[in-house]
């Protein structure tokens, strides 16, 4: 836990075609946080669109975004551009190397990934995107949230809430966590138990599949170019 007088200063990175709710849930929490700032930054000041539209407008770009105590990184499709963008990732790099905490949240991990920030280390991500993991040199754990030294991984979408209420017991202690869950009445009852492949009904779980396989196959490509760059060895060799 981080002592209470202590400012921190907490910012997310925003990009085309990021999935909104990667970063509009752990706002939530994070933006709650007592004694801190929230920074949003880009690669421009420019309005992004998220996957469905949603305009997000960027409050510093990276140029002008302090070093951040805790940095987050969202996911959705736009992280196949970031992968293979030195600018981004440079930035990445340069900020979780003075970060307290590096919170990914879905895809945000293969952008941390791309980075060099996963080889050796347990995460986590979307579903769909879990076997791309082992390209970037991470160990793939099928939990909704993983903490391996001070990374912080959420899986898909909505586990980014839960990984920010963990990131602030982390940062201020549980109790304050705490009330930020009560403050957004965060007591999840979703109306079916089709939240993960395991539970979802099988048929529903071929569609969805079959609807992101496309998407999934550029993203292992991309890893493989990404991995061959890191030097990280290629699984599909290894095995």
């Amino acid at each position: 836990m981080i002592p209470e007088d202590r400012h921190l200063n907490i910012g997310s990175i925003v990009f085309d075609g990021l999935d909104q709710i990667d970063f509009t849930g752990p706002f939530e929490v994070l933006a709650r946080i007592p004694n801190s700032t929230f920074h949003l930054g880009a690669k421009t000041s420019s309005p992004v669109r998220d996957t469905r539209g949603l305009r997000i407008v960027p409050e510093k770009t990276f140029a002008e975004m302090p070093q951040l105590d805790v940095l987050h990184i969202p996911g959705g499709p736009g992280q196949e551009a970031l992968m293979e963008d030195e600018e981004t990732l440079s930035f990445i790099r340069t900020q979780a190397a003075g970060a307290l905490y590096v919170f990914s949240v879905c895809t945000g991990a293969l952008i941390c990934g791309a980075a060099g920030l996963l080889v050796g280390k347990r995460a986590t991500t979307h579903w769909a995107a879990m076997k791309v993991l082992p390209y970037l040199g991470a160990i793939p754990l099928n939990d909704r949230v993983v903490i391996e030294g001070n990374y912080i991984f959420a899986g898909g979408v909505t586990s980014g809430i839960d990984g920010a209420l963990r990131l602030a017991a982390e940062l201020r202690g549980d109790k304050v966590a705490q009330q930020i869950q009560l403050y957004m009445q965060y007591h999840p009852e979703p109306p079916f138990d089709a939240g993960t492949p395991e539970r979802a009904p099988k048929d529903v779980l071929e569609v969805t599949r079959e609807a992101v396989r496309g998407l999934t196959e550029r993203r292992i490509e991309t890893a493989k170019r990404v991995g061959q760059r890191l030097g990280v060895a290629n699984p599909d060799i290894a095995a």
